[in-house]
């Protein structure tokens, strides 16, 4: 995203979340990242990175949407409200994006020409190459410190391994 951050760019620790914006999995994800951001506050700085899987046909529009979002600076929130309704979303549609843009306030007009000229594209096209050549095969995916923790398969016990590791470079930056 354009504006990804949760903490200051000084924040000593980067975690990466790659999210597909219409996977459930990465909804159900966000009760670890509120948990991480409540613990560690402006120490961990969340990124949102995106890899929109193939198999959700609108999630590539849905990584554009949240692009728009960060611009007008809700990335975050737009991208939590868009998960929350990613069964809508698969029903409805690029209407949906729209429709949340509305209800955050945001000038859903510019999500419209956004969408219709393409100009997040370069940005979620380089996330999504990103994501390739580390691995990413699935969402969610947190990097941090260089350490790939896929939970496309399974959630059990990334927050504990995720918070392990911010927990050690913590220790190191202090």
């Amino acid at each position: 995203m354009s504006d990804p951050t949760t903490a200051p760019a000084s924040a000593p620790v980067v975690l990466e979340a790659w999210f597909d914006l219409q996977c459930p999995d990465c909804f159900q994800a966000l009760d670890d990242v509120r948990a991480l951001r409540e613990k560690y506050g402006d120490r961990v700085d969340v990124r949102l990175r995106h890899f929109p899987l193939e198999k959700h046909k609108h999630a590539y529009a849905a990584a554009q949407a949240a692009e728009e979002a960060a611009e007008q600076g809700q990335g975050w929130p737009y991208a939590e409200a868009l998960l929350a309704r990613t069964v809508e979303l698969g029903r409805q549609g690029e209407s949906v994006l729209i429709e949340v843009a509305r209800e955050l306030g945001l000038d859903a007009e510019e999500f419209d020409t956004a969408l219709i000229d393409g100009r997040h594209l370069l940005a979620v096209d380089a996330d999504e190459a990103e994501g390739k050549a580390i691995k990413v095969t699935g969402t969610p995916t947190y990097v941090i410190d260089g350490q790939r923790l896929d939970g496309g398969k399974s959630q059990d016990g990334l927050r504990e391994r995720v918070e392990e590791i911010a927990d050690r470079l913590l220790a190191d930056a202090g």
